[in-house]
């Protein structure tokens, strides 16, 4: 019988040992660490990144409310006045430039002032009787008193063109009364806080005129920026039901910039036997001294708290 021979015993040693550590796996474990720490680092700096953002959010959205958001309002109300002032302005133009005479007109030689005041004589030698001042309102107290209470009540909202369709509040009739009668239709009031308010006085101011002069008297509003005119023009149209075509030229209503040209309409106005109602706006702080020799004027004395308010809107 054969026998196996039995192996060594440094073979039997080396068979029973464990086996080493694998380079492959423990190379392939580091990689799987770094990937993971790279991760890791990238994750908190993008949370960081997500915070800082979101801190920056909430500061521009308290930036938005506080100095944005306050003021659209008030710039889209200018913008709006603005655009009313420049599509009125445009057909204002257009109606200009259609009165234009090509023609050269021959030169008329006016009659001298003092020839008028002969001619006006009587044969007896007494002065005709002259036409009463526009400023004097004396015969025509019960008129006014009794035009201004029925402003007070109910609203007519389908009245007729150049009548008040809205109601006038007590302080504003007693304000006006007392420009017709006390101050004989010249004189500042005090304004009503808003142009809306002011208009709906000077509306009340037109109507009335309108029943005691007819087509006579012509409006003309004095107001240095194009927004406030725009303001002054919805306001006296809701007021008096009026249309665009009643504000021009050759209308009821003229808007002005500048004093200048106001004084110079309303001096042709006088030369042709009309009648101008100067309005001055609250935020015009200087009245031209030439606008004081008019029979009619109405200026409205802005409050402080107005004129502040002027100031930072502008």
């Amino acid at each position: 019988m054969t026998e196996v021979p039995t192996p060594p015993p440094a073979l039997e040693a080396l068979a029973g040992a464990p086996a080493g550590p694998d380079p492959q796996s423990a190379e392939g474990d580091d990689w799987q660490a770094l990937a993971l720490r790279d991760l890791t680092d990238r994750r908190a700096a993008i949370e960081r990144e997500i915070v800082e953002l979101e801190a920056r959010r909430e500061a521009i959205r308290s930036e938005i409310a506080s100095s944005f958001a306050g003021q659209a309002d008030s710039v889209a109300r200018r913008l709006k006045g603005f655009q009313d002032y420049l599509v009125g302005a445009l057909q204002d133009l257009a109606v200009a430039a259609e009165q234009i005479e090509l023609v050269p007109q021959p030169l008329l030689v006016q009659p001298s002032p003092l020839d008028a005041s002969a001619a006006n004589l009587a044969p007896s030698g007494e002065p005709a009787a002259a036409v009463p001042s526009a400023g004097l309102f004396a015969a025509d107290a019960d008129l006014i008193r009794d035009r201004l209470r029925a402003f007070q009540g109910q609203p007519d909202f389908y009245a007729d063109p150049w009548k008040l369709r809205r109601t006038l509040e007590a302080g504003a009739a007693a304000s006006l009364e007392n420009w017709f009668l006390e101050q004989t239709g010249r004189g500042a009031q005090p304004s009503s806080g808003s142009r809306n308010r002011n208009g709906l006085i000077t509306a009340a101011a037109i109507a009335i005129l309108g029943e005691l002069y007819g087509e006579q008297v012509q409006t003309l509003v004095l107001a240095g920026q194009p927004e406030r005119l725009g303001e002054w023009r919805r306001s006296l149209q809701d007021c008096l039901g009026l249309s665009r075509e009643d504000f021009g030229p050759s209308s009821g209503i003229v808007l002005f910039e500048r004093a200048d040209a106001l004084i110079e309409r309303a001096d042709r106005l006088e030369e042709r036997g009309e009648l101008p109602f100067i309005v001055i706006d609250s935020a015009e702080q200087v009245v031209d001294v030439a606008i004081l020799q008019f029979p009619l004027w109405l200026a409205f004395a802005p409050g402080p708290g107005e004129l502040v308010s002027e100031e930072e809107f502008y």
